[in-house]
């Protein structure tokens, strides 16, 4: 095999590679020769069958596969034997082949960009943290007090109001005709829950038992029956009883429903509970001020090709939204051309954490455990019952499809490495702060700007250090 390189140009290496038609001919006879020891045909002992009969009915299939074989080996070799590390798969161009003839294609090997890390142990982070107060606990009682409160008949004068239940007998029409699905008795709606046709529990606000009312409504025009949609209608509704609903009650038979002991320990639950999600939020925040400061940290040339394949993942996906969902995007003022610059920075990022998280996680050693990975399969197979058996295999035949479920996996276990080496202060901070948008500015803004201010001081986490040293 002959190999001539011929362009290095920063992330870019190319080579011209040419196989000899002899060593094709060699691989063509041996797979025939595989083939030769099952094969039976009439009038030839298995492994007797001339090579001439084998070529003239195998011989294509076989070519076929010989080179795609040779191309793959050769790409190994080129890689190994030029120390490269490819940051995706090679571009092959092959030259149209004939049989007989040197096999000559090209390799396109787009390569990892050089990493100096520096020391992580220099990257310095705040968390946030949120602890529970016992007005959240308050109103997280009040909300199921409220859940759970019971109703009672209302007064003979009571006017329904919005929160009250009234249990109705109505039928629908439309154009003077009954409609399916239109009519119900002893139907009981809340009041003010929109659950009805908009429109329709408004004209019962008001009402008392034993009161007949025409209600006048238009189904929406996006209303999931077709023959409705868009149809003005006419439900003759009766009142039969108007339903209070009873005063909201936090106490022992409230917590015994919801399968506590007593008050206290409902308390106990709620507050573990919700220190549990403001903690999940407080670390996906601590994540994305880690990914600003490793994003800003660092110089680093871009494989174009792997880019690009990252953009147009991006674009597809954003155009099948915008296909499936276009009311989402019918007042966008935005043009393509800006909505692409807006996703190219998207994918910038993208590629660019990729590459540094990939980098930390080579440097030391940063695998998934084979438990780690088969938790993953089972929690993707569970989400189609009936199917998992199936689903699990599916992953286990596609390295891509497998690749895509760990990698989040995956770089959750280098930012969790990452913080372990950092220094991280705790930072107490108010409920309204936690769960600002921390793209929005004021002092829901930590990370972000912070980093680029740090940005122009160092270009690589131990950069800092040793300005410090030379002060």
């Amino acid at each position: 095999m002959e190999v001539k390189e011929t362009k290095a140009e920063n992330l870019l290496r190319e080579f011209d590679v040419e196989v000899p038609a002899d060593e094709i001919e060699q691989n063509v006879i041996g797979k025939l020769q595989e083939i030769s020891s099952s094969v039976t045909m009439p009038g030839f002992r298995p492994g007797k069958v001339p090579m001439t009969i084998l070529r003239k009915k195998y011989g294509e299939h076989v070519i076929e596969e010989v080179l795609q074989q040779t191309v793959s080996t050769a790409t190994t070799k080129v890689i190994s034997e030029n120390d490269l590390r490819p940051a995706m798969q090679p571009k092959i161009d092959m030259t149209e082949y004939s049989q007989g003839d040197d096999l000559k294609f090209s390799l396109s090997i787009e390569l990892m960009p050089e990493v100096d890390l520096g020391a992580l142990s220099n990257i310095e982070l705040e968390r946030m943290v949120f602890k529970v107060e016992d007005k959240e606990v308050d109103q997280a009682l009040e909300r199921l007090a409220d859940a759970y409160r019971s109703t009672k008949p209302a007064g003979a004068d009571h006017e329904a109001q919005n929160g009250d239940v009234v249990v109705i007998d109505f039928v629908g029409k439309v154009g003077g005709e009954e409609f399916p699905g239109g009519k119900a008795e002893g139907y009981s709606l809340e009041l003010g829950t929109g659950s009805f046709v908009p429109g329709f529990e408004d004209q019962l606000v008001g009402a008392k038992a034993g009161d007949a009312r025409e209600v006048k409504i238009a189904f929406p025009e996006d209303y999931p029956a077709e023959n409705l949609a868009g149809q003005d209608a006419v439900f003759d509704v009766t009142v039969k009883e108007v339903q209070e609903k009873a005063a909201p009650e936090v106490n022992d038979e409230l917590a015994k429903k919801l399968g506590k002991e007593n008050v206290e320990q409902l308390q106990g639950g709620i507050r573990e509970e919700q220190q549990k999600q403001y903690q999940e939020i407080s670390k996906m925040r601590l994540k994305r001020a880690l990914l600003d400061e490793l994003e800003n940290a660092y110089d680093l040339k871009l494989p174009p090709r792997l880019l690009e394949v990252e953009f147009e993942s991006i674009w597809g996906d954003f155009e099948k939204q915008r296909e499936q969902n276009p009311d989402q995007f019918k007042d966008d003022e935005k043009d393509d051309e800006t909505r692409k610059e807006e996703l190219r920075e998207i994918a910038n990022r993208r590629v660019k954490l990729g590459l540094i998280m990939a980098e930390v996680g080579r440097q030391n050693k940063i695998e998934l455990t084979q438990e780690e990975i088969n938790r993953a399969v089972s929690a993707q197979a569970s989400r189609y019952p009936g199917r998992e058996k199936e689903i699990m295999e599916q992953y286990r035949n596609s390295p891509e499809a497998l690749q895509a479920v760990t990698a989040p996996i995956y770089e959750d276990k280098v930012v969790d490495f990452i913080l372990a080496l950092a220094k991280v202060n705790e930072k107490e901070v108010s409920l309204e702060e936690l769960m600002a948008d921390p793209d929005e500015g004021g002092d829901a803004k930590p990370a972000k700007a912070k980093a680029k201010k740090k940005a122009a001081k160092k270009k690589a986490p131990a950069k800092k250090k040793a300005a410090k040293k030379k002060k």
